[in-house]
């Protein structure tokens, strides 16, 4: 419904700055009136983390921190969308601007730092909506100047338990002072032990909800030989594979580039997508994994599966490619299995091995 209108609707956005242009395209689809969204090819379902989503194509969390427009954002076509991060308390985030379009390079940089309304908020939306169709995950954040930021996303978990398909844990976030330090082993290990057991106490009440983990790209092989190790040894769900990066290839053209924050988008893909390789093949099939960076086409999302994906998610590309974008990845998925037959559990982690094996790129 949107996509003939792109063309008009993407210029009247990007004469405004990225921030202010993202807010009224927020604000706008908050008040989109509900309607399903459009069937899927029984092809496209996928099964992971116990739960059944009707295509793999997530929308990334940042877009809708939140949770102010998650049903009209289904409506477009998403398998699941992922709301966040949130924190325990509001947070103002950043000084501005810190959201910037590198439009010569299909991406972005946002030093953003978990701004957001708080917990509360987003907690109450999720309640007006309960029993609607659809799968929601919930993203969540540790406040800047939390004294335990481990009992933040314990508090996450406690919170959102009834509302929530899925938890992911944001502790790869470049733009909170920090927050990366939860990536190393002993201290993932105390934060994955103790937000286990709180989804394991909110189970009897809530049913049990999957926990997803989102890691940087900017890991090293044995950062991530850690992370795999503790993921795999307190019983993850999942791993989300991975967030923005601080580093700036060679490649970027725009002036924009030199911006701090986490960059995104196109030229994320290489590096993201060997990441994952890696993790798939450190993982043996132990857990389904995320892919996310630079999916732009269905091409971008088909190599994500193939280097070992079983879902993917995106959301810079949606700023240069419109709505449209969803449908036809899921065109394009369509188009890569065998004719009336196959499934994309299929093409899981088929070329993970040369993926890795070519490296992350400059």
């Amino acid at each position: 419904m949107i996509a003939p209108f792109w063309p008009l609707l993407r210029a009247a956005l990007h004469a405004l700055s990225p921030e202010p242009a993202h807010l009224a395209t927020l604000a706008a689809l908050e008040r989109l009136p509900r309607r399903a969204p459009p069937p899927d090819d029984p092809r496209l379902a996928v099964r992971a983390f116990g739960l059944d989503f009707p295509n793999p194509i997530g929308l990334a969390a940042g877009f809708d921190k939140d949770a102010r427009a998650p049903d009209a954002l289904l409506g477009l076509g998403f398998g699941f969308v992922e709301i966040g991060s949130v924190t325990p308390r509001p947070q103002p985030g950043n000084p501005k601007p810190r959201l910037f379009r590198l439009t010569q390079d299909g991406a972005i940089v946002n030093r953003m730092g978990f701004n957001n309304e708080g917990a509360e908020a987003a907690r109450r939306r999720l309640a007006a909506r309960a029993g609607r169709p659809g799968l929601i995950g919930v993203n969540i954040g540790a406040n800047k100047d939390a004294a335990d930021r481990t009992a933040d996303y314990v508090a996450g978990v406690r919170t959102f338990a009834p509302y929530a398909s899925f938890f992911t844990v944001n502790i790869s976030s470049p733009n909170t002072p920090g927050l990366r330090d939860l990536q190393a082993r002993a201290a993932l290990d105390d934060l994955v032990a103790r937000v286990i057991a709180a989804r394991d106490e909110a189970a009897a009440a809530s049913g049990r909800r999957p926990v997803l983990l989102k890691i940087a790209p900017d890991l090293d092989l044995p950062g991530l030989d850690d992370v795999v190790a503790v993921a795999r040894a307190r019983g993850l769900d999942g791993l989300i594979v991975s967030n923005t990066t601080l580093a700036r290839p060679a490649s970027l053209r725009d002036p924009a580039a030199k911006e701090a924050g986490g960059l995104s988008g196109a030229p994320l893909f290489r590096r993201s997508t060997w990441m994952l390789a890696e993790a798939f093949l450190r993982m043996e099939g132990a857990m389904p994994l995320v892919g996310v960076g630079g999916i732009a086409s269905g091409a971008d999302a088909l190599a994500k599966l193939r280097a070992g994906a079983t879902l993917v998610e995106l959301y810079s590309a949606l700023v240069f490619e419109g709505p449209g974008l969803v449908q036809a990845i899921k065109a394009d998925l369509l188009a890569a299995l065998p004719s009336g037959a196959g499934s994309l559990a299929s093409l899981t982690g088929r070329d993970a091995a040369a993926v890795a094996a070519a490296g992350p790129g400059g």
